[in-house]
């Protein structure tokens, strides 16, 4: 297979599960090559993304590897094969790898938990919103980068629209709510833009409201994907050096019981709705 010079994340993911699962039998590099008819160098690229993988070679390492995770290699063997090349390409090359690997995530996510701190989360912006957030980006943005930036937000929306949406969670601090990004008109339709999503029944939207008592996650700022296993499940949270990807198990199953606190220090959904609405009214 054709070598990738900047492979995506979920083509990075494939091959790191695949090195868990050498490590996880005891193999070296070296050895699960001789199984493949294949170099050390040629098993590393396949372990870092850069080369792909066909099902019966996924298939073979399992088998060699002794997984007897049916699923689980049922998942690789379709991130294998998956050639998808989704909306977000269009984009290659005109925004950064992270910004289309978060919606190549995303569609392929069986589940989505969000926890937002400091702004609406950005499957729940509107245009106006999402225009205002990133014109504070520094360097500033011209007006041919800033575009694309905010259009490419507004499709990733298709997750949670449609005949088929993904699940989709969000947990708001009230902070966020308020804080003007731009003018009344916008915090107003903003909110509005929240309501109709909580009444169309697409998204479940729970607040946290400043006076709450229990909460003291100001830093649980994610975003939690469900994969089509546990195993494979994935949390993006910003990071110095930009939005850092985890997925050791580890470290999944911390965030999964971050996630679980904050979720038990909102409101409830009823209650966050009614919360969104007089704040809308106070605009």
């Amino acid at each position: 297979m054709p070598r990738r010079p900047h492979p995506t994340a979920r083509q990075a993911r494939l091959g790191a599960e695949l090195r868990k699962l050498r490590e996880a039998a005891g193999l070296k590099a070296r050895e699960a090559a001789v199984l493949l008819d294949a170099d050390s160098v040629q098993m590393s690229q396949i372990e870092s993304g850069i080369a792909g993988v066909s099902e019966a070679r996924v298939r073979r390492l399992a088998a060699h590897y002794a997984c007897d995770d049916a699923d689980l290699i049922d998942a690789l063997v379709a991130m294998a094969v998956d050639r998808t090349r989704g909306w977000w390409d269009e984009y290659r090359g005109v925004l950064p790898q992270v910004n289309l690997d978060v919606a190549e995530a995303e569609h392929h996510a069986t589940f989505l938990r969000e926890v937002v701190i400091n702004h609406v989360p950005g499957l729940l912006q509107t245009p106006d919103y999402a225009r205002a957030v990133f014109t504070y980006m520094r360097p500033e943005l011209p007006e041919d980068e800033l575009k694309p930036r905010v259009e490419h937000r507004m499709r990733r929306r298709a997750v949670i629209e449609g005949d088929d949406p993904t699940p989709y969670t969000t947990i708001i601090h009230e902070f966020a709510l308020r804080i003007r990004v731009a003018d009344r008109r916008t915090s107003r339709a903003q909110l509005r833009w929240v309501l109709d999503n909580i009444e169309h029944g697409s998204v479940s939207v729970r607040v946290i409201p400043v006076d709450q008592d229990g909460f003291g996650g100001a830093g649980a700022s994610m975003m939690y994907l469900g994969g089509p296993v546990p195993q494979l499940d994935t949390c993006l949270r910003d990071a110095p050096t930009g939005i850092a990807c985890i997925d050791a198990r580890p470290q999944l199953e911390r965030l999964r019981t971050l996630f679980r606190k904050v979720e038990a220090a909102s409101l409830d959904t009823v209650a966050s709705r009614d919360f969104v609405h007089r704040l809308s009214k106070e605009l």
